[in-house]
């Protein structure tokens, strides 16, 4: 009787010594507010960052943040409220930074440290002036088949300033929030992932598995939940238009711009004879495509795809089907004498470095390098199909990723090159561009394309085969 006494007079003590001390102390306690997924770093500008997490219950979220490790000048942005209504996820931007400068962070959970993140993060505001830069980017990761996708430690390796996703992020192939939901809470929890996601800054679009189902178009008929669950899962700039839906959005990045591009909400399918009214973008998207690039001081400027732009994908959903729209671009660049165009793409698991010779219409060459996939199988299949000029043979050795390299110092160049699931180049020779190579009357293909390509574009132009003799 005794020992039982002495047990509940413990008991007792220990829980009013528990009550009296801060909160942070004693908050080992099972069920304390905590993150279930993230952080993650979305958009960044040269005063800002922004963080996104997803919290395990209905809560306020802030950010702590200092320049010193020790946090010593630490500040806390206002605590944004997790709500059941947008399963628990919050997009916190942290302003009034200063450009160029590392920022150590850390989340508060209602008001206290996350005891499962008791180590801070670090972080980089976007540059405001010319200085090197590297962007990655890649294609379908699906989960189901790859779960540990060891291709992101490389990508991290090569300490990118900013990762695009191009489409595919996610294999969800439903018409299920649910399915979705979790998707892309598995995803954001691969392990080789984690430390890219918490520290660069991410920019997505999506395509056709991540939009609906396979080769999805504008008659998705839930469109408006996956735009909705996209929204909610990334952290982009504010997407679309006053009057026109859609995740297409222009971001920059010190002397680059970046042309996020919707290539589903308004797409016609793909099977639909080609002709001048046929559309990927959809009128408003593509009037704002135009008004955009047109606004635009930046040296280099990003078109963002996710399939590919050349007529490597014949007879797939890609660009190859919706020429005429590809062609409108392409001559509205040359007519307005927009220097310092290149494309990006993904979709057709693959590594390639293709382009469209445009300056024998007058205009400049235009690049699409691609990349695809981050986790996905390889396919063979599309080697034998033939873009306008192939400049490397392609990839389909491993999981791989893209990799452009700005320079703009003596002269403003970027290198274009494929990495493999390790980070070597998987490419050959990187595709080194001027600016001076992207204007009107340029051509630079010629100087850029692999030998081998070259001997095999001319024997196939004879009437031979790709591959095979003459």
């Amino acid at each position: 009787m005794m020992m039982e006494r002495r047990k509940l007079l413990w008991g007792t003590g220990t829980l009013a010594l528990l009550a009296a001390l801060p909160r942070r102390l004693y908050a080992a306690a099972i069920g304390y507010p905590r993150l279930l997924d993230g952080p993650m770093i979305g958009a960044t500008s040269p005063g800002s960052f922004t963080v996104w997490s997803r919290a395990s219950g209905a809560f306020g979220v802030a950010v702590e943040y200092a320049t010193r490790r020790d946090f010593s000048d630490a500040k806390t942005t206002a605590a944004v409220a997790a709500t059941q209504e947008n399963d628990l996820c919050t997009a916190i931007e942290v302003r009034g930074l200063q450009p160029d400068t590392e920022y150590h962070y850390r989340i508060k959970t209602d008001g206290i440290d996350d005891r499962n993140l008791p180590l801070p993060f670090r972080t980089r505001t976007a540059p405001d002036r010319p200085r090197p830069i590297r962007i990655a980017f890649g294609s379908c990761a699906r989960v189901q088949l790859y779960p540990e996708q060891p291709v992101f430690e490389a990508v991290a390796a090569m300490e990118p300033d900013l990762f695009l996703w191009l489409g595919d992020n996610i294999y969800a192939d439903s018409d299920s929030e649910t399915a979705y939901s979790a998707l892309y809470s598995r995803q954001r929890n691969v392990s080789a992932l984690v430390p890219l996601l918490r520290s660069v800054p991410q920019l997505a679009i999506w395509d056709d598995h991540d939009f609906g189902y396979n080769n999805s178009d504008r008659h998705n008929v839930v469109k408006e939940m996956t735009h909705r669950l996209f929204r909610r899962w990334w952290a982009n700039p504010p997407g679309g238009t006053a009057d026109t839906p859609g995740i297409f959005f222009r971001h920059s990045f010190g002397p680059v711009d970046i042309f996020m591009l919707d290539g589903r909400y308004h797409r016609d399918p793909p099977d639909h004879p080609d002709g001048p009214a046929k559309t990927m973008l959809g009128a408003g998207q593509k009037a704002w495509l135009k008004r955009e690039l047109k606004a635009s001081k930046a040296v280099f400027k990003i078109l963002v795809s996710g399939t590919g732009w050349t007529l490597a994908e014949k007879d797939g959903d890609s660009w190859a089907n919706y020429l005429h729209e590809r062609d409108e671009i392409l001559d509205f660049i040359r007519d307005e004498k927009i220097a310092g165009c290149l494309g990006i793409s993904g979709d057709v698991h693959q590594g390639e470095v293709n382009c469209v010779p445009w300056s024998d219409k007058g205009g400049y060459d235009f690049y699409d390098l691609v990349s695809s996939g981050l986790a996905q199988y390889l396919a063979p299949k599309f080697v034998d199909q033939h873009p306008e000029v192939r400049l490397r043979q392609p990839f389909v050795r491993s999981a791989n990723f893209g990799l452009l390299e700005f320079h703009f110092d003596p002269e403003p160049r970027v290198e274009l090159s494929i990495r493999d699931v390790i980070g070597a180049p998987a490419s050959g020779k990187p595709v080194v561009l001027r600016a001076a190579d992207l204007v009107n009357g340029k051509q630079s293909w010629r100087a850029a394309i692999d030998p081998d390509e070259l001997e095999r574009r001319e024997r196939a132009l004879r009437g031979g085969s790709y591959y095979g003799g003459e």
